[in-house]
């Protein structure tokens, strides 16, 4: 009896449990039905189909003469639909489609027979068939039999992605940059980037996304097109100019930039710093927009020119540089020439850049006031910030008599450079300003935004940003930097043939080194007469055995490139005369020559280059390139100075 009654008890247990989980059941079911629906469909929706972002291209980065300095080059992946083609379309064109895709890729037409058959034996849907085709690759074989019918009635599936291109190389790579942030490419950011589009996709076996049609599918917009100030010529001018001198003089890094004195357009910017592990030469940093140190006797001009605008000297004003030596409480401020100069004018001693006359100028004459200097330079800007389009600008230096570390030496030293930190670009810009009779103007790196051929904006506006003096200062000024070049610590750079002018700079750094370091430097601009462009040089630590001065170092970079601009500017057809004593580099520049020579409507010599720097610089002139393999060009079907159309065919021979 009590067994009979146990059984019950456990049925009625295992019927109530069951009762329970089978209403459990139909509530998860109602749940799922009725109040998370929705969210379940979506989920399930999501793992079938999902939209994809089409990135945009970004606009092309041109330099003023129109060559690209950097471009989008779009690439296609071809794929093939196997399952969506009908058995009729399948049969009459597969053998077309063979043949083509043989005549293209290389491989035998009974290869491409035997693949395509069996993708479609095995319901294939995203089989391969070519990778990285550039856009005139891509239209043929979208044209290809079957292919044309479309992606359902030809099974034709295209995924297309870009890769940005240096069409110079190395040459001004730091400055081209890169997106989001750096060089040009990061300051134009907001014109290059484009916008992205949207691409509904479906999710087919092994996990593969194959893309469908959809009403609401977005094409990408492709970015904005930005014209730089940058003119390839004095680029390369400057690039071989600067390396060649690094390299005789065993020099850490070095900068060069060319700006144009009336608008401030940046005509070159260079900057190579040398490889610690193969000692080679590279666009390692942007040293001319963020490296601050002390400018050393360039600086004599900002000293010279604050004492002219207060009037407590004239060139005239004889000074007494002694014996060569003169002491300031525990420390001695020393000539480079042995036993002084004399007693000479305030001209002369900034002919020969003397310390001791220019430590006696400001100190003698602000000594009591020292406030009265230091604002002087304030008020032309020196102790501020440009503002410059490209990111990283360093910060400028100018000491106060109330900072901590104010001593009585310090105003003797700033004189002569020493304690104060600028900027390459910054020390630049003041003495273009010198050059343009005193006007401050700030310097540009764009020229125009344009769409395709529509002219966007325009930037060829300068901007002043005030006066630094009087035009009576600024023309003292240029009287004395020509004859810095003429007779004095740069005259070994003197030309009868052309104009220059300018000031020698030498500071020594890391004092603790035997024989110590030094950073050399040249700014100026040219010709000295009605200038046209203003150019800075700065070498740092060259190799000291070797030489250190100003005037040795730097200065003979800066007549290159004077010479070279003054020779050939603005014709890029005798560009070949430059001289180059390195065979190397004598082989890069010919390389790149060939670039230079592009104009929009005539075919360049492309023999020699990498087939894909060919192909990129082609098919950004409109051109519709054929070539089979990769390595080096060595045939063209159009010879280069013929005039060519957009959309023309070119087939290029690789060696």
């Amino acid at each position: 009896m009590n067994n009979k009654k146990n059984i019950s008890t456990r049925f009625y247990f295992v019927a109530v449990c069951m009762f329970i989980f089978a209403v459990s059941i139909g509530f998860q079911l109602f749940k799922i039905q009725f109040i998370e629906g929705d969210r379940f469909r979506e989920l399930a929706q999501e793992r079938v189909f999902k939209n994809f972002t089409i990135e945009a291209n970004r606009g092309n980065l041109y330099g003023t003469n129109g060559a690209i300095l950097a471009t989008s080059v779009p690439q296609y992946d071809i794929r093939f639909d196997a399952v969506t083609v009908s058995n009729d379309n399948f049969e009459k064109y597969l053998t077309p489609l063979s043949n083509a895709l043989s005549k293209m890729f290389g491989k035998s037409t009974s290869y491409y027979e035997l693949r395509l058959r069996e993708a479609r034996k095995n319901q294939n849907r995203y089989l391969f068939v070519a990778r990285n085709l550039g856009y005139s690759q891509y239209i043929k074989v979208k044209n290809f039999p079957m292919f044309n019918l479309g992606p359902y009635q030809g099974g034709f599936i295209s995924e297309q992605s870009t890769v940005r291109e240096h069409p110079l190389g190395k040459i001004a790579e730091r400055t081209v940059g890169y997106a989001p942030a750096v060089g040009l490419e990061g300051a134009f950011d907001n014109y290059l980037e484009g916008i992205n589009g949207h691409r509904l996709k479906q999710k087919i076996s092994n996990g593969i996304w194959k893309p469908i049609s959809d009403e609401n599918e977005m094409d990408p917009q492709d970015g904005l097109d930005v014209v730089t100030t940058i003119d390839v010529n004095i680029q390369d001018i400057a690039h071989h100019a600067l390396l060649n001198q690094l390299q005789k003089f065993e020099a850490d890094h070095g900068t060069v930039v060319v700006m144009e004195v009336k608008t401030g357009a940046i005509k070159a910017i260079v900057n190579l710093g040398r490889s610690k592990k193969s000692g080679n030469y590279f666009e390692k940093r942007n040293y001319a927009v963020y490296e601050a140190a002390e400018p050393g006797s360039t600086f004599k001009l900002m000293a010279l020119v604050a004492a002219l605008e207060d009037k407590v000297v004239d060139t005239s004003t004889v000074i007494d540089t002694e014996d060569g030596s003169v002491r300031y409480f525990d420390r001695v401020v020393w000539d480079s020439h042995h036993g002084g100069f004399g007693k000479i004018s305030v001209a002369k001693a900034f002919e020969v850049s003397s310390n001791t006359a220019f430590s006696k100028i400001i100190y003698e004459n602000y000594k009591d006031n020292p406030e009265m200097f230091i604002n002087r330079l304030n008020n032309m800007g020196l102790n501020k910030k440009i503002g410059l389009e490209i990111n990283g600008e360093g910060n400028p230096h100018i000491p106060y008599p109330s900072d901590a570390n104010w001593y009585g030496t310090t105003l003797p030293w700033m004189s002569f450079g020493y304690g104060v930190e600028l900027t390459p670009l910054q020390t630049l810009v003041f003495y273009n300003a010198i050059a343009n009779d005193g006007v401050k103007i700030k310097p540009r790196f764009i020229k125009e935004v344009r769409n395709r051929n529509k002219l966007i904006k325009s930037f060829e506006e300068p901007i002043v940003m005030g006066s630094v003096c009087s035009k009576e200062t600024a023309l003292m000024a240029q009287e004395m930097m020509k004859n810095v070049v003429d007779r004095g610590t740069a005259n070994g750079i003197y030309s009868k043939d052309f104009s220059m002018a300018g000031k020698t700079g030498t500071c020594q750094v890391e004092y603790w080194i035997e024989g110590g370091r030094y950073i050399s430097s040249f700014v100026g601009y040219f010709p000295a007469e009605n200038p046209k462009y203003s150019c800075i040089v700065i070498i740092h630590k060259p190799n000291p055995a070797i030489g250190f001065y100003g005037g040795t170092v730097a200065a003979p970079v800066f007549k290159k490139i004077v010479q070279k601009i003054y020779s050939d500017t603005p014709k890029v057809e005798k560009f070949n005369s430059l001289q180059i004593e390195d065979p190397k580099i004598e082989k890069s520049f010919q390389a790149y020559y060939e670039i230079a020579k592009k104009y929009e409507s005539i075919m360049p010599d492309v023999t020699g280059l990498p087939a894909m720097d060919a192909i990129s610089l082609l098919e950004n002139m409109g051109l519709q390139v054929e070539v089979n393999g990769i390595g080096v060009i060595t045939g063209q079907s159009i010879p280069k100075g013929m005039k060519i159309d957009k959309n023309q065919k070119i087939n290029l021979k690789v060696g």
